[in-house]
């Protein structure tokens, strides 16, 4: 039976499941011709595989996460959640993973390699907008205003790195010039959702003494009702600025994006006295990619395409709890 790196079609793991499933009793992993697929990169680091699904599916099937394990020479896996996250150790990176991670894509399942050494983070920061909220509120903003069609077009340019950041905010908000300030009140009550699992994300870090800071290139008249409803410590925003009840179509200064959510993470960690390693970051934008790529482990959610190719832990199928599965965090350690 050929396998992935030696004839086997890596878009299809269920050759391997196959291959499994008659020589799995025969001899150990790195006995059979599978090995050979398998190449240890530099030095043996010892990492953590994890595999997970969509939660409302719980679609992660078993044989999947044992062939896998196998064809890698992995250590025993370990269920964090029934049909849903599975893990198991791993000495190295297999030379094949981004074929077969595109190959677990196809099947729903979304697969991540993250060193085990400092694994469970001190500190969250997030970006709020398509990341803790499953809207973008500047988007709901000109809906409101009757320019929804143009400013999201602009919004999609911007986070996928199309467009300065800066120039696109001011343009952006310059089409909400008088509207009146009472709106944001509406669109939070009746437009803006929290993402699944971001609750429980902030409660079960949090529960296990962590930091948790909102830092969005969106608006402190969101961030603020998101934070307290979420629970994070604090919040960093850029401000619409208001006059006689309306807004005026300016935006405050310095404009926060992607240098700012940097520099953000550099004072956090500081004033706590903490490293950029115990920090994850989750985002889903080009302005996130710095506190990302800067973070000791930078989580790409549901990210525009040229964002998560910068990022080594991608997730497109599960929700915030991800972020803790990955961590190592079982579903039973979740706090409500």
């Amino acid at each position: 039976m050929p396998f992935v790196g030696e004839g086997c079609p890596t878009d299809d793991l269920r050759c391997i499941a196959l291959w499994h499933k008659r020589q799995l009793r025969a001899k150990p992993p790195f006995e059979n011709s599978f090995a050979t697929s398998l190449v240890l990169i530099g030095n043996i680091n010892m990492n953590t595989a994890v595999l997970l699904c969509a939660p409302s599916l719980r679609n992660l099937d078993p044989a999947l996460v044992e062939s896998l394990r196998n064809a890698w020479g992995g250590g025993d896996a370990v269920w964090l959640a029934p049909d849903e996250a599975a893990e198991f150790g791993l000495a190295g990176m297999p030379d094949n993973f981004d074929d077969v991670w595109q190959s677990c894509q196809a099947l729903g399942v979304d697969l991540v390699i993250v060193p085990q050494d400092g694994r469970r983070k001190k500190m969250l920061l997030a970006d709020m907008d398509s990341t803790m909220i499953q809207q973008e509120c500047i988007d709901e903003l000109a809906d409101e205003a009757g320019v929804g069609t143009r400013v999201k077009d602009i919004t999609a340019r911007a986070m996928n790195g199309e467009l300065d950041f800066d120039g696109a905010l001011r343009e952006r908000v310059g089409l909400l010039k008088g509207l009146p300030e009472t709106v944001i009140d509406k669109v939070l009550a009746e437009r803006i959702t929290m993402m699944p699992g971001g609750a429980v994300l902030l409660a079960t870090m949090k529960a296990n003494g962590a930091y948790a800071a909102l830092v969005s290139g969106g608006f402190t008249a969101f961030t603020s009702k998101v934070a307290q409803e979420l629970g994070f410590d604090e919040n960093r925003a850029n401000t619409l600025l208001v006059e006689g009840g309306t807004l005026t179509g300016d935006v405050g200064l310095p404009i926060l994006g992607k240098q700012a959510k940097v520099d953000a993470l550099e004072k956090i960690t500081a004033r706590l006295a903490l490293s950029d390693a115990d920090v994850i970051a989750v985002g889903d934008g080009a302005n996130d990619l710095g506190m990302l790529t800067r973070a000791g482990m930078g989580v790409a959610l549901h990210a525009k395409p040229t964002v998560a190719a910068q990022c080594d832990v991608r997730i497109n199928y599960g929700d915030l709890t991800a972020l803790l599965f990955v961590q190592g965090y079982a579903k039973d350690d979740f706090v409500a």
